[in-house]
């Protein structure tokens, strides 16, 4: 009896210990490890985005109003984007858009420092501007310079930018088209190989750089399609080998010289609805190149009586079936450039030669 009750005792023994030893298992799936290593991909992009997050800038736009009851005259935000650094003199590219309007321009750098911004010139046809601010060299990092010929549908992208004010944020996505085209919010004039991204470009993000997986820059996130106004998987970048003649124009010259004809035309839905193709010239004035070449505006006889002025249908043998259409052909040419342009007169066609000069008021 003595040996059972033994036999007893250890097999209780036993047996509270391997429930203490099954609770102490069960417990320890309730304990919290330490955290488990990422993958090769999660490393990368967490690597790009702290390797350029120090070239992406916070800008916001101050506008002048008086106050209603003082009479004060006061600067407020009026509204703020994105930038970055171009390079070391403390060149900053944006979005036009961004600084439209603004009375003074403050660009904080990404270790919360703020400077006050000059602007150095803007291309309003294709949205894009460049300021200058008196930062040390030490503080300004450029970003890395790519190019945007060779993209690819399907390949990984990244933008960085300021989405409402907050921090640095990162939104990846992939290209999902080529060759876009849109208008610039300011002139209407097309802006063509442009990229589409579902990367997500919320209204902080314009004038933020738009990377490959190397890092490297590759468009100017300036657009999102919308109604709403919130990201809703399509956005827009001007592509960089756009940008990159656009910046060293403006740092050099301060203006983008582009070839103009110096016309007003009809909207494309009126000549449209008169059943015609082409661009119908409103008005030339005699001091602009079509002028001077003696294109015909549209005016009225004595009596009131609408007489239409020349109907551009090519430039150069190139067919022009709309405005977008002659903007693409003029952007393909320069300032002092000797084009044909073909235009149906009344009930016949003439080939006018005509010399392209630099847009007046360009600055």
């Amino acid at each position: 009896s003595a040996l059972d009750s033994l036999l007893v005792l250890c097999a209780s023994l036993a047996l509270s210990f391997s429930l203490f030893l099954a609770d102490v298992d069960s417990a320890s799936a309730f304990v919290v490890s330490t955290p488990r290593k990422l993958q090769s991909d999660e490393l990368a992009t967490v690597r790009l985005f702290q390797e350029n997050t120090p070239s992406v800038v916070y800008i916001t736009n101050l506008a002048v109003r008086q106050d209603a009851f003082t009479l004060d005259v006061l600067e407020v935000p009026q509204g703020s984007g994105s930038g970055f650094v171009w390079d070391t003199n403390g060149h900053v590219v944006t979005n036009y858009h961004v600084i439209r309007g603004a009375s003074d321009l403050k660009v904080t750098l990404a270790d919360q420092t703020a400077y006050d911004a000059k602007v150095v010139g803007f291309d309003q046809d294709k949205d894009v501007a460049v300021l200058r601010v008196d930062a040390p060299k030490d503080k300004l990092r450029p970003i890395p310079i790519g190019i945007s010929a060779d993209l690819l549908v399907g390949q990984k992208v990244y933008a960085i930018g300021n989405p409402f004010g907050l921090d640095h944020t990162l939104t990846t996505g992939v290209i999902s088209g080529l060759r876009r085209e849109i208008s610039s919010a300011a002139t209407g004039r097309p802006i063509q190989d442009v990229i589409q991204t579902d990367a997500a470009i919320n209204p902080g993000n314009s004038g933020g750089p738009l990377l490959d997986s190397s890092g490297n820059l590759i468009g100017i996130n300036t657009a999102i399609y919308s109604p709403s106004g919130a990201s809703s998987g399509v956005g827009f970048s001007i592509p960089v080998d756009t940008v990159g003649g656009i910046v060293d124009q403006l740092v050099r010259f301060g203006k983008v010289t582009r070839p103009i004809l110096g016309i007003k035309f009809a909207p494309d839905q009126s000549v449209e609805q008169l059943g015609l193709s082409g661009v119908l010239v409103l008005d030339a004035p005699m001091n602009g190149p079509a002028g001077k070449a003696g294109l015909q505006p549209t005016k009225r006889d004595p009596y009131g009586r609408l007489i239409l002025g020349d109907i551009i249908t090519s430039v150069n043998g190139k067919k022009v079936t709309n405005g977008s259409d002659l903007y693409r052909i003029l952007d393909q040419c320069k300032v002092g450039d000797a084009v044909t342009v073909e235009v149906l007169r009344g009930d016949h066609k003439e080939k006018i030669p005509v010399i392209l000069e630099p847009k007046p008021d360009e600055s």
